[in-house]
């Protein structure tokens, strides 16, 4: 193994990962005296919470009856049931002060006639427990990502936090069941760069890139999912996987649930509002994985459109020009630039697309990462903490409703920095770690740069890509899962015999996506494997061989472990059904059960 250099860093707090998540967890680390450093790959503003548009939801009640014991059961039924109540509760009732003080940091949100944040209708959201349709997505108008992100960064400007920019975390450093920091790579000169702390929180997004169709940035690549699972710790529910029912036919670009918020409508072939069959009282707002099956139906029972038949048209031309420049100005680019399509005049072509992982590394309400040590599953791994997508903590169980994302990056960006404020006392610092804990990790970085075989990193990919994409999507069958498990295999196999042209170090692009590729393929064994060991059909897991969800045998969060050489195995932990306060108990019974 080549000998490389360390540049070495201290710090009370790492944060690794830059989007809504990462950054609303720095600027507060940051403004509590704490030295944090922020490492990313990316501009932070080029992270990929600037892509979503429809809103962040929040029970403000600005544009009718809305309380946050309403939105609560809206998480939990979304859920499946499967969302720890704990963190549901939490999140819901943090909801309007986090909003309110996104606003109160320069977030320019949408506004009413009377100058309140505008609110807009989102899938699965309802008042008094599923009886009325909630206005309770705040937006900024389709850029409420764009606008969170540019806030959130110059915030944390403000509070002078550290920023390592352009810098690939490789691995947690780890040392007697410890995280110490990570080891990470300046792609702009090439020098390896340890960080040491107290504290290291992964924020690095989900890994939508597992699919061949995704609405994905090409940066998500789940990168803290692989670093956890080489570490030896488990992901948890990777089996649920979100399908957003609007993705542009042939290119993936996300069309926001927003534009069915404001009236958007999907037709198929006989010009038919098909959802009104599969959802009577929501139609279009249905929620996600409920939209996404009932398109999969009319493609598959050939009501689709197109030459092809393969997809579905989303209607926008009825809302009229001036409220699309208005509420939809992104949606109408978009579609222009990645369909062609002019949304005043002509319909949008869209199909499911891979878009949300609920599953992620397990942790609690403050951040903590967890595992399972001597038969406890809720066992705190000291000096890790994950949030955002990376994160399952869990507050969406099997399914995410819309525009609590953007929620969960904020709620729990702010909690984990609490925690943090809370344990650590600033500037601490610990001798070095052991060579142990850092040559497996340099000799794993080696091995990867003088790849010598004879397959290329994109082909690799594409397999495993096209792949997930035929057996592990909207439906799925154990004999489907069982083939995905095996072809899999052979591609996760594959990556000994990867080719590596570039040797370089500086900006070594060839480098990188490898480097992605391994925490993508990681994720993709645990996601195929996890569906395929779930018996049952719940939230966005839909086996057409278990069509039902089974409570009695799967009302439980599973966690998955995956070896060097591919192999899975499983344990459980039990899902959350206490509140964290009691003060949920105005709701109705019926409301609450299972």
């Amino acid at each position: 193994m080549k000998a490389y250099e360390l540049v070495e860093h201290q710090f009370d707090v790492i944060v690794v990962g830059a989007g809504g998540a990462g950054l609303r967890a720095t600027m507060s680390l940051a403004e509590a005296g704490l030295a944090t450093a922020c490492i990313t790959k990316v501009f932070p503003t080029r992270s990929h919470t600037v892509a979503a548009q429809g809103g962040i939801s929040a029970a403000l009640g600005n544009m009718g009856e809305d309380d946050w014991r309403f939105h609560f059961y809206d998480t939990i039924k979304g859920s499946d049931w499967l969302g720890d109540q704990d963190a549901i509760e939490f999140m819901c009732k943090e909801a309007p002060a986090a909003v309110i003080e996104l606003e109160h940091f320069g977030l320019p949100f949408s506004r009413t006639e009377d100058g309140r944040i505008y609110q807009r209708p989102f899938g699965g959201m309802t008042t008094n427990y599923g009886k009325g349709i909630a206005q309770r997505t705040c937006a900024a108008a389709d850029r409420t990502g764009h606008a969170m992100l540019h806030t959130l960064y110059q915030q944390c400007l403000r509070h002078e936090a550290n920023f390592f920019i352009e810098f690939f975390a490789i691995d947690l450093i780890m040392e007697s069941g410890e995280c110490r920091g990570v080891l990470a790579l300046d792609m702009a000169t090439g020098t390896m760069h340890r960080f040491l702390a107290q504290a290291t929180i992964l924020a690095t997004g989900g890994y939508g890139r597992t699919y061949f169709s995704c609405t994905s940035a090409h940066t998500c690549t789940g990168d803290g999912g692989g670093m956890a699972l080489r570490a030896g710790l488990p992901l948890q529910d990777m089996e649920f996987v979100q399908f957003h029912p609007t993705g542009i036919y042939g290119a993936g670009c996300l069309i926001t649930e927003g534009v069915r918020g404001e009236g958007g409508i999907l037709r198929n072939s006989a010009g038919e509002r098909f959802m009104e069959r599969y959802a009577p009282n929501a139609k279009d707002l249905a929620s996600r994985d409920v939209v996404s099956r009932a398109m999969t139906i009319e493609i598959r029972e050939g009501r689709g459109v197109g030459p092809e038949r393969d997809h579905l048209f989303l209607h926008l031309e009825h809302l009229g020009a001036d409220v699309i420049l208005k509420r939809l100005p992104g949606i109408a680019e978009t579609a222009m630039i990645f369909a062609g399509v002019d949304v005043t005049r002509a319909p949008i072509p869209v199909l499911p697309t891979a878009h949300y992982n609920m599953g992620g590394i397990p942790c609690n309400i403050h951040g903590e990462v967890l595992t399972v040590r001597n038969g406890d599953p809720e066992s705190v791994v000291p000096g890790l903490m994950a949030i955002g997508e990376a994160a399952c903590v869990s507050v969406h169980g099997a399914n995410r409703l819309g525009s609590n994302s953007l929620l969960d990056l904020v709620v729990f960006g702010r909690a984990a920095a609490a925690r943090c404020s809370a344990i650590l006392k600033p500037g601490v610092t610990r001798g070095m770690p052991a060579a142990q804990a850092t040559d497996p990790v340099l000799a794993r970085f080696d091995r990867v740069r003088h790849a010598g075989g004879s397959r290329p990193t994109a082909a690799i990919r594409e397999e495993m890509q096209r792949g997930m994409q035929l057996d592990a999507a909207v439906f799925r069958s154990g004999s489907s899962l069982a083939d995905g498990c095996r072809r899999l295999a052979q591609t996760f196999e594959s990556f000994s015999e990867l080719r590596i042209s570039d040797r370089s170090l500086v900006f070594n692009t060839d480098l990188i996506e490898a480097l992605e590729l391994d925490n993508l393929l990681r994720q993709a064994v645990a996601t195929i494997h996890s569906a395929g060991n779930r018996t049952e059909s719940r939230g966005a897991h839909a086996r057409e061989d278990f069509p039902k969800r089974d409570d009695a045998n799967w009302l439980k969060h599973s966690l998955a472990w995956v070896t060097d050489d591919g192999a899975v195995r499983f344990d459980y932990r039990p899902v959350h059904l206490n509140t964290l306060t009691g003060d949920v108990d105005a709701i109705p019974p019926r409301a609450r059960t299972y």
